[in-house]
């Protein structure tokens, strides 16, 4: 008979989990349980947190409950110090927005919103510096989240990099960029599709891609898709309706700047 899986405040919690681990195949409800006893006994402000962000986080680590368990704990100690306000306002991201260069609009087929971030527009902010870049990151993921309907947690993203060149290579920033979204936004990319990419970007690539973790690389083969440029809108159709596809790529929508999504 299987055993129960809970356990009551004089149980050690890490003999629970290993308990669970060993004696049963165990089902992600049952770790995410354990899961947020780990995490509350250290952080009370995670009782706020939902059990499908703990589930996100379990399925970055291979339901690794305690690896999942210290990678959560990191993400709530940032996101108070980095977030303090609960979101990132406008204010905060003038240089940011001003670049015109991430928009959003409609879902593919099966409910993600999809954004579309234009390389050539961006720049190295000189004014902001990184700091604002990376609460600009925050900000788009934060709204792409939210605009996401119920039961779907992933999004997707078109990365159109016709025009761009070495003045768009903002190494510091892309890196900051994929170190948010595989740190704090674990299990958020759904898709990745990059456009038009000239042959210096895979020079770029080479150099971004050793900093991305093992377990993220291991999934990106299946996220990231570099589409020929004689085939994008039918490549695009193979995941999105025609009716959701933005102008540029011979669908009926006008591109949205993420701020006004």
């Amino acid at each position: 008979m299987t055993e129960k899986t809970t356990f009551d405040s004089n149980e050690n919690l890490g003999y629970a989990i290993a308990r669970v681990e060993k004696d049963s195949p165990e089902t992600v409800v049952a770790k995410v349980r354990l899961m947020k006893a780990l995490v509350q006994t250290r952080d009370p402000s995670s009782k706020e947190e939902d059990d499908l962000s703990f589930r996100r986080f379990l399925r970055a680590r291979d339901l690794d409950v305690e690896k999942a368990s210290a990678m959560f704990l990191k993400y709530l100690k940032w996101r108070h110090s980095f977030v303090p306000n609960g979101s990132i306002s406008l204010s905060e991201v003038p240089n940011e927005l001003a670049q015109d260069k991430m928009f959003a609009q409609g879902h593919d087929k099966i409910g993600r919103p999809i954004t579309i971030v234009f390389g050539r527009n961006h720049f190295q902010n000189k004014d902001g510096g990184l700091d604002e870049f990376k609460r600009f990151v925050v900000y788009g993921l934060d709204k792409l989240c939210a605009s996401m309907p119920p039961g779907q947690e992933k999004f997707v993203g078109i990365a159109e990099l016709q025009g761009w060149g070495y003045s768009n290579s903002d190494m510091r920033g892309y890196g900051s960029a994929l170190s948010i979204l595989q740190d704090y936004y674990p299990e958020r990319l759904g898709k990745l599709f990059i456009v038009h990419a000239p042959y210096i970007f895979m020079t770029v690539w080479k150099i971004i891609y050793p900093f991305i973790d093992n377990k993220t690389k291991k999934k990106i083969f299946l996220q990231i898709v570099f589409v020929e440029s004689n085939k994008v809108k039918s490549t695009l159709l193979e995941d999105i309706d025609e009716s959701q596809l933005p102008e540029i790529y011979g669908g009926p929508l006008p591109l949205v700047p993420i701020q006004d999504s």
